[in-house]
């Protein structure tokens, strides 16, 4: 990814952590409200990142998938539910239950994968269509079994959501204690540099591991002999199959592994952002973190970075909220929840524009290889 397009990202964060201190400023130091929005964008970016990593690992071994969305979804339902049901058998411990609910979820998003890639790579339906298959069906199975587990007459819960084990508690790094620490030693207050500091560095576990997914990735796919194989059946499969390498394995067993990481990123909305289901919550997130990932041409950290945009406008919204009768007259537009609901996929549309430049895809991605 080049620079043009990481000054590209910058700015537009820059001018929305800026609209915020503008506005909040007078209420507290302007670098706790920075330290907040930035912990905010990291979080809420979390499932974009891991939507946007399922999308390269599929399209960089050929197989284009829209159907992260509907594995996202898929996950988030059957994660929180083997969440449930686990509660009740550890004696509604959270952590253990939190935890098979998280593998319940990955498994779900990668047996829609692999029906993904039968469907492309042994089927060679259009690729398009077989997406759209999984998000159709990830819908109609999510919302039947919600409505017929918990809401209809009769239902095995009588009507009622049973309670669930929570979500997965924030992991403190206590960052804050070292830089007072050092602070004391030099004879100076940094308190608030401390807790600023702290509000960025504690993120819950799956917020965390999708940052640690992003280099691992990186270093996966550009480092090592299977990102290697898995780049060359997404560019030339021929090629790659003349020198022996198993072209049909390789692109089943990235999709599946991109299934699982948008599994995580379902999980993510059920067990560690709100502990509850609700009918099509992705809303639009798989899109979203397929359009991070053109951005950031096809790597890790470029749609990592595309993710933090689409992350800092939901911050936005979210701080603006917290500060709404401190908005000023003349931007009370911002006051609209609809207008700044908006932003996010506003911001999505100007990066599909390719108005920092071209966008250059694997050469044999979306093409069905014939052997």
């Amino acid at each position: 990814m080049d620079w043009k397009r990481f000054g590209f990202i910058a700015l537009i964060i820059a001018v929305l952590f800026t609209i915020v201190v503008l506005i909040g400023g007078k209420s507290q130091p302007a670098i706790l409200i920075i330290s907040s929005m930035l912990g905010t964008t990291i979080a809420v970016a979390t499932p974009l990142t891991l939507g946007a990593l399922s999308g390269i690992y599929c399209e960089r071994s050929g197989v284009v998938n829209i159907g992260i969305e509907g594995m996202m979804l898929a996950a988030a339902f059957f994660g929180w539910l083997g969440a449930i049901y686990m509660s009740s058998i550890f004696g509604f411990q959270a952590l253990p239950s939190l935890l098979v609910g998280l593998l319940i979820a990955m498994l779900t998003g990668g047996l829609f994968a692999a029906l993904h890639a039968l469907l492309s790579v042994t089927f060679k339906v259009d690729q398009i269509i077989g997406g759209t298959v999984i998000n159709i069906l990830a819908v109609g199975v999510t919302g039947f079994l919600n409505r017929q587990l918990f809401f209809e007459k009769g239902s095995i819960f009588g009507g009622q959501v049973p309670h669930g084990p929570g979500t997965f508690t924030t992991i403190y790094i206590p960052i804050d204690k070292a830089v007072n620490g050092l602070c004391g030693l030099l004879g100076s207050d940094c308190s608030v540099a401390a807790k600023a500091a702290s509000d960025v560095l504690s993120q819950k576990p799956i917020a965390m591991a999708a940052v640690l997914l992003v280099v691992v990735s990186h270093y996966i796919l550009f480092n090592t002999r299977w990102g290697l194989r898995t780049r060359a059946v997404g560019e030339h499969p021929k090629a790659a199959d003349t020198v022996g390498i198993n072209v049909t394995f390789m692109r089943y067993a990235n999709v599946i592994i991109g299934g699982a990481l948008a599994g995580l990123g379902g999980a993510y909305m059920t067990l560690e952002s709100i502990a509850s289901f609700e009918p099509l919550m992705t809303n639009g997130r798989g899109f979203i973190a397929l359009a991070a990932m053109i951005f950031g041409n096809w790597t890790p950290f470029g749609a990592w970075s595309a993710a933090l945009v689409f992350g800092a406008s939901q911050a936005f919204q979210i701080k603006l909220q917290l500060f709404r009768e401190l908005i000023p007259a003349q931007w009370s537009f911002l006051q609209n929840a609809y207008v700044v609901g908006m932003v996010p996929y506003l911001l999505t549309m100007l990066i599909l524009t390719g108005i920092i430049g071209k966008n250059i895809p694997p050469a044999a991605d979306g093409v069905a290889y014939e052997k």
